[in-house]
């Protein structure tokens, strides 16, 4: 037997901002209700907004939104990503790094842009989940103009896309699409006068920042919520969607990883999904984990910034490192982090954090205290 439920039913909003750079993106995002930035491209500095540190790799995104996650609605009310373009960045990197290519054309076949739609619908499968917890999730996205040909149409015309994948073979800008419940497209909508008698030649005069909310031959957007098709640029103007949205779905708990992985060679693919951004009570209190100031004081600076980061925010030293990496017979026991091969470090070390973080747990415990 199942249970039949009628009636709208009010959950957290799956949003897509997009258009022009400085047409005021951000600047709207951070309008809706208690916001916090991932600002992947650090355009917030201006803004008086709740940021979390700019992510230095694709694994650390990652880990950013499962603690917001974490924190729930009681905490944060909107999860912006600012901007997806940027974070799709990150994600090509981790991809080739985990494959050992160069770039993502070097898969052949178009494989690149497979392994990366496929990253990215995993991503959108967990910021699914971060509006399951009640929380609003807004991505923000540059435009970009792009030749347009419809099968049953003659001739080609111009119309604004998100700035995803430029390359025909891009698959990400349609998962983001049908992903969202709503997606705005913003742009100036110019004024023009009549410079003759006869209506044939017009100027520019003045121009308004103008939400386009429905389906046009010229944009994508939509929404699910009877918006009128252009709206200016004002949140007041859609804020009673997010007022509507209630959030009734308690904090999804998020625990470490007991198992331990092994490392694999390359290609490694992973999904960080049981790693806190903050450490438990009990690892605080443990003797051999040092303060964050005291690992910051004692990390070489030279180590690659997305390492660098993830040993920062998991408390793990140069020496963690070199004992799980010598273990597994990858480069000697004293060898500093900054000689090992930048390969091995994005593919191995940062692709597969989860699992390197887990047999850094499990080598600590082997340690007796003294």
């Amino acid at each position: 037997m199942f249970e039949v439920i009628s009636g709208t039913v009010q959950t957290a909003q799956k949003v897509v901002l997009y258009g022009p750079e400085g047409i005021g993106k951000s600047s709207l995002a951070a309008q809706f209700p208690n916001p916090v930035f991932i600002d992947t491209e650090g355009s917030t500095k201006q803004l008086n907004v709740q940021r979390l540190p700019k992510p230095s790799s694709w694994e650390m995104l990652k880990q950013q939104a499962q603690w917001v996650m974490q924190q729930g609605p009681s905490r944060f009310g909107t999860l912006i990503i600012d901007t997806v373009d940027w974070a799709e960045m990150l994600c090509v990197e981790s991809v080739c790094a985990s494959h050992n290519k160069n770039g993502v054309e070097d898969f052949g076949y178009g494989k690149g842009y497979i392994y990366v739609a496929e990253e990215i619908g995993r991503f959108l499968n967990l910021l699914s989940d971060v509006v399951e917890a009640g929380i609003h999730v807004v991505l923000t996205a540059h435009a970009q103009i792009i030749k347009f040909e419809q099968p049953d149409e003659m001739g080609a015309y111009d119309r604004y896309q998100l700035k995803l994948g430029s390359k025909t073979g891009s698959r990400t800008a349609p998962l983001v699409k049908e992903w969202a419940d709503i997606v705005l497209f913003l742009n100036y909508k110019t004024f023009s006068v009549a410079t003759d008698k006869e209506g044939k030649k017009n100027k520019a005069q003045g121009g308004t920042r103008t939400m386009y909310t429905t389906h046009h031959p010229a944009w994508d957007a939509k929404n699910r919520h009877g918006l009128p098709d252009e709206l200016p640029l004002d949140y007041s103007r859609i804020a009673h969607i997010f007022a509507q949205a209630a959030v009734s779905v308690p904090p999804v708990a998020i625990h470490p990883q007991t198992a331990v992985p092994q490392i694999e060679t390359p290609p490694v693919q992973t999904n960080a999904t049981s790693v806190q951004m903050q450490m438990t009570p009990t690892e605080q209190s443990t003797a051999t984990q040092p303060t964050t100031a005291s690992i910051e004081e004692q990390l070489n600076p030279n180590i690659p910034r997305s390492l660098y980061d993830l040993m920062v925010q998991h408390q793990v030293s140069e020496e963690d490192i070199q004992i799980v990496v010598s273990q597994k017979g990858y480069y000697p026991m004293d060898t500093p982090i900054v000689n090992y091969d930048p390969g091995f470090v994005e593919g191995v070390l940062v692709g597969a954090w989860p699992q390197v973080y887990g047999m850094v747990q499990e080598a600590k415990k082997q340690i007796p205290f003294s």
